[in-house]
């Protein structure tokens, strides 16, 4: 089956936020300091991804990291920066505060689109953005509380950091950033090193916690796989839209696995938004199938005069 572009683009960072969602619940279940939590969280994708990129680029693996040149190395640090400040915002919020600051990020990616690459967004675009913009405050509202200000900042920020590194893939499509994605996990590792005391003994851990780590490793070694790879078929501010579905779906898990409750808003909100984000989904669906068509029937009345021509001179 041979997809478009944009089917390519809806497709990868659909996957690649499902499988993101899970995140929240794994920092809360590993039992660790966020500087710990962020050199495991870096270890793991950052061995799959040597692996990986080792066997595909042979020879040339150090070459490929290379050429990404500047963009490369903007994505990197922004990406190490961005999964730090989220382990740090978990650590001193809750779940529901830190990932309704992050579902900010299609209005920080639509803001530095318009900006840096000139790309605006559709009305269609603007209005999915706004409503859902006012659906976040309405359950920020709901949910914010005092002494929460430290963590709150450290979502935001997040959200940013997320919104800047998708436009600079979509600055620059024809770079691979799967090196750079590479470069970003072993910044991770050198970031804690820093702040971690008693390094490396204090870097132990049970089989628990391991086995955690490993899952929450390959859930985001293939979730930013896909998202590193998104906004080269689709705009950064519609990957960013997908964002929204964490914000829903993360608390969730926590709220199963561990019973941290959300409140009544914010499951009203959570069904808001996920409606507005399927209406948005299949209105664009609906409107590729329309130009589609449109343009098989032109196709057709084109060879149908070709054939009426055709029989004029038989005749």
């Amino acid at each position: 089956m041979n997809l478009t572009d944009k089917q390519k683009g809806i497709t990868l960072s659909l996957i690649g936020v499902l499988l993101i969602t899970p995140d929240s619940l794994f920092i809360r279940l590993i039992n660790l300091p966020s500087w710990h939590l962020v050199f495991y969280r870096g270890l793991i994708p950052f061995i799959c991804l040597f692996v990986l990129l080792l066997i595909y680029y042979k020879k040339n693996f150090f070459h490929a990291c290379i050429i990404t040149g500047l963009p490369g190395i903007f994505f990197a640090i922004l990406i190490a920066l961005g999964n730090t400040t989220f382990i740090i915002s978990i650590h001193n919020t809750n779940v529901a505060n830190t990932l309704i600051m992050i579902s900010l990020t299609p209005f920080a990616t639509a803001i530095l689109s318009s900006i840096f690459l000139k790309e605006h967004p559709s009305q269609r675009m603007w209005f999915t953005i706004i409503a859902c913009f006012i659906v976040v405050l309405f359950i920020f509202y709901d949910s914010y509380q005092g002494n929460r200000m430290y963590g709150d900042f450290f979502g935001l920020l997040t959200a940013i950091l997320i919104g800047g590194s998708a436009v600079v893939v979509r600055y620059s499509k024809l770079v691979n950033f799967l090196p750079s994605l590479l470069i970003a996990k072993f910044l991770m590792l050198l970031i804690p090193i820093l702040f971690i005391q008693s390094f490396p003994e204090s870097l132990i851990i049970d089989l628990r916690e391991f086995y955690l780590i490993i899952a929450m490793g390959i859930c985001l070694f293939i979730a930013l796989s896909f998202i590193t790879l998104a906004p080269r078929y689709i705009p950064a501010y519609e990957v960013e839209i997908f964002f929204v579905l964490e914000t829903i779906l993360g608390p969730l898990w926590v709220w199963l696995i561990i019973h941290e409750q959300p409140t009544t808003k914010t499951i009203i909100g959570g069904v808001v938004i996920i409606l507005i984000i399927i209406s948005y989904t299949f209105s664009e669906l609906r409107k590729k199938l329309r130009k589609s068509c449109h343009y098989c029937g032109l196709n057709n009345l084109l060879f149908g005069m070709k054939v009426r021509r055709g029989l004029g001179y038989l005749m």
